[in-house]
């Protein structure tokens, strides 16, 4: 049983120091997941690695399986969830190569698959702030260790990509508040929170998107570059992270659907039953 698991995003398809002893290929009720998750240990703990975009960078972000990634994360045992990814920033503050926890999150995608209930199984889960609070300050405190700078907090909006913003989209964003700009944390955080499952993100900063104008708009290549230099960063960052998680939770995202459910159980279909019994059976007994 792996309690931890990270989700590798642009740039980071692997996490050296991870001790693989095994590598699960799952099929779930939603699919398949984007790669085969890697199980072994670091700093001695079980952990779980998944590919977001899939081996050698293939899936854009609309075309990822959401479901399928955090279902098969789930049914290992996987309780707590850091996900990595690169980010714009919309804010002057939040500078390329810093790291952000940010706290909360606004989806403004359009054409993915956000939740797992659906087709006779209805939950509507509470939400307020997205991003376990518990798991993003142990995060933050680990990426301080690092000596890189991090900041803790920020809104993030995830757009649906794979395009990057044209200039009125993007200071559009900044009136509204928002601090960074994403394209994967929607809805990975949402179905998380769905499967009772602590997340938090890493988001590393690679470019103020096209809002600055100082600066060159974003490219991939300068997304690359920042991820590569930010590589030993993640990595000890995780480190830090697993280590301080031998701990109970101290959050209610295990409580999650308690209240969720509103499907009266006897008209649940049979085959919504056992589709999603993995993450409501404990509530339907």
């Amino acid at each position: 049983m792996c309690k931890v698991a990270i989700i590798g995003g642009s740039g980071l398809y692997e996490m050296p120091g991870i001790e693989i002893t095994e590598e699960k290929t799952l099929t779930t009720p939603f699919g398949q997941p984007s790669t085969p998750i890697l199980v072994g240990k670091l700093e001695g703990v079980s952990v779980a690695f998944l590919a977001r975009h899939g081996v050698g960078h293939h899936l854009n972000p609309s075309e990822i399986n959401y479901r399928a990634n955090i279902y098969a994360l789930k049914s290992l045992g996987v309780e707590r969830i850091v996900g990595i990814s690169a980010c714009g920033s919309l804010r002057e503050d939040y500078v390329p190569g810093d790291i952000v926890i940010p706290d909360q999150l606004f989806d403004f995608t359009r054409g993915r698959a956000r939740t797992f209930f659906e087709e006779g199984l209805v939950a509507h889960i509470s939400i307020p702030d997205p991003f376990c609070a518990d798991l993003s300050e142990i995060a933050y405190q680990a990426v301080k260790l690092t000596g890189n700078n991090v900041h803790f907090g920020g809104a993030y909006i995830a757009i649906e990509g794979p395009r990057f913003s044209t200039r009125v989209e993007s200071n559009t964003y900044r009136s509204w508040g928002m601090s960074i700009i994403g394209m994967t944390s929607s809805p990975e955080a949402f179905l998380a929170k769905e499967a009772e499952m602590c997340y938090t993100t890493l988001a590393h900063v690679t470019d103020y998107d096209v809002w600055h104008i100082s600066e060159k708009p974003v490219s991939v290549e300068m997304v690359v570059e920042i991820l590569h230099s930010n590589a030993t960063v993640a990595q000890e960052a995780m480190r830090n992270i697993v280590k301080n998680l031998d701990r109970e939770r101290m959050c209610d995202c295990e409580h999650a659907l308690a209240a969720a459910v509103i499907t009266n159980p006897e008209a649940i279909p049979p085959e919504a039953r056992q589709r999603l019994g993995l993450l409501v059976d404990k509530y339907l007994k």
